[in-house]
């Protein structure tokens, strides 16, 4: 349960030694070409992935190294640019203040640190200095909102702070829209942009995802206005405001960009850390449990013969929970909704079904959850039927209530993951129709983060890969990239420019750029 930090005696180390130096590029811009593109007004539109969110929350190295960031200085080694500007944060803390008060909900970053167990993520411990009621002048190039989601981008009042009081509004785009009243795309169109890039939609799917699917699924549903936070948007609805983000962009003159599309969301290591069989049991254990859920499918039977179920059918809905455990890795149990068919709302997990790495992993260990939570006063009525004896209905009720499933929140099963992968393939198939229908450069960030979940993705200083911490890629949420991990987007919206537009532009060297934060850099 705690494979996640194994490595960072080791990693502590290696991430404060020198990065091997490779050559670069040369800086002559007489050595490359813009091709059929013109970067000399570039315009990044997108959420927390464009912004250079990491470990967390939003932060000013962070921001520095986002992969617009890093596109806009290989753009000026090709052609004399106007410059990129981003809304920066204050400090390296992140989090957010409103009028001296911090808000909830945004929190500060986290970097490696030590505990009493070992070294783990912690908190920054820095002040947080950055106030959205104070209001950043712009332009600016950088019009990524983290937590934005496709819709919203064309919401008027998403930065006023009237909206925000009454929670309809995002605090990131408060501090730097134009006007209370404007919208995301509106300010970016009004710089005449002459190149873009669109990474959008992933929050449509994403907090859906990460709130362990206990959102709604609103296919079908094509009022955004009744959709809850962790809800996953309709595709038509993601579709209609896709279309119009970009068909407003080429409009005002920005007839050359990249689409990135949606990655695989369940593929980043928030949801392939901690292993759904790491219910590790000696011989002794696993009997006990054996034996404890075999007195639940007992207990259950006599229940449902009570209430005029025929023995018969009594047993074989009740036999469910007779779960048997085995020396050595189980599968956790897992909550489900409570039907006919499983009147208890639980079972074992399925080896597909994931682990979020927010998952309380010490009661996982220690507390019996995800098995059962085993009392004394348990145990003393698992030996009155040991002994053949007779509980009574109180003592019977006590051995079903230790059963301690995982959390729907905790969790993504089944039928979360079908929603989940259905989503992104719908908004995926209009991310591409929409950029052939355009013209425009597309990454396929779906195919490349499969490709670095199963097999890795091959640099100048070794390999990047989606382990939690160790593989390069994602910061220390588990679901942003590091400075590397943006480096790698850089690099393929390059690849997909230049082979759109006939362009030269220079890749970045990735191992140049920093993984995760050891102290308090």
């Amino acid at each position: 349960m705690k494979n996640y930090i194994k490595y960072f005696g080791i990693l502590a180390l290696g991430m404060v030694a020198c990065e091997p130096e490779f050559e670069n590029p040369v800086d002559d811009q007489d050595a490359y070409t813009s091709g059929e593109a013109d970067f000399s007004n570039y315009v990044a539109l997108g959420n927390s992935l464009t912004a250079g969110y990491a470990d967390g929350t939003l932060y000013l190295s962070g921001q520095q190294n986002s992969y617009p960031n890093i596109l806009a200085q290989q753009f000026a080694k090709v052609q004399e640019t106007n410059g990129f500007t981003q809304p920066l944060v204050a400090d390296n803390s992140g989090g957010l203040l409103l009028n001296g008060t911090q808000l909830p909900g945004y929190n500060t970053r986290l970097v490696l640190g030590v505990s009493e167990s070992g070294p783990a993520p912690r908190n920054y411990g820095g002040a947080i200095t950055t106030d959205v009621s104070n209001i950043l002048t712009g332009p600016f190039n950088n019009m990524a909102v983290p937590g934005a989601k496709s819709y919203e981008l064309l919401a008027p009042g998403y930065g006023s702070m009237e909206a925000l009081m009454q929670q309809r509004a995002n605090p990131y785009f408060v501090r730097f829209a134009s006007a209370p009243n404007t919208t995301v795309v509106a300010d970016a169109i009004a710089q005449d942009p002459t190149f873009f890039t669109l990474w959008i939609g992933n929050n449509d799917v994403f907090l859906y995802a990460v709130s362990g699917g206990v959102g709604v699924d609103q296919t079908g549903n094509l009022d955004p206005s009744e959709y809850g936070r962790n809800d996953i948007s309709d595709p038509q609805v993601f579709a209609g405001a896709y279309s119009q983000i970009v068909s407003e962009m080429v409009e005002a003159g920005a007839e050359e960009g990249v689409l990135l599309n949606i990655p695989d969301v369940t593929s980043a290591a928030f949801f392939n850390t901690v292993p759904n069989n790491a219910l590790v049991l000696n011989a002794e254990q696993a009997a006990g449990l054996t034996g404890y859920f075999q007195a639940v499918a007992g207990i259950f039977t006599q229940y449902l013969m009570s209430q005029q179920v025929p023995a018969a059918q009594a047993q074989a809905i009740a036999s469910q929970y007779a779960i048997t455990f085995n020396e050595g890795p189980n599968r956790f149990l897992i909550e489900v909704p409570v039907t006919q068919t499983n009147p208890l709302g639980f079972r074992q997990m399925t080896q597909e079904e994931l682990l979020l790495l927010t998952i309380n992993q010490a009661a996982l260990k220690q507390q019996g959850y995800g098995t059962a939570a085993i009392t004394p006063q348990v145990m003393e009525v698992l030996g009155i039927l040991q002994a053949g004896g007779q509980p009574t209905q109180e003592q019977a009720q006590l051995v079903l209530n230790a059963v301690n499933a995982i959390d729907d929140k905790d969790a993504l099963d089944q039928s979360e993951i079908q929603a989940i992968d259905a989503a992104t393939a719908a908004y995926n198939q209009t991310i591409n129709q929409v950029a052939q229908a355009n013209d425009l450069a597309l990454v396929d960030m779906n195919a490349l983060s499969i490709k670095v979940s199963n097999e890795g993705i091959p640099y100048d200083a070794g390999t990047l890969t989606g382990e939690f911490a160790v593989g390069g890629l994602f910061s220390l949420d588990g679901v942003h990239f590091t400075p590397r991990g943006y480096a790698l987007v850089a690099n393929e919206v390059i690849k997909a420019i230049n082979s759109t537009y006939n362009a030269t532009v220079p890749k970045v060297n990735i191992g140049n750029y920093k993984t995760i934060t050891p102290s308090n850099d």
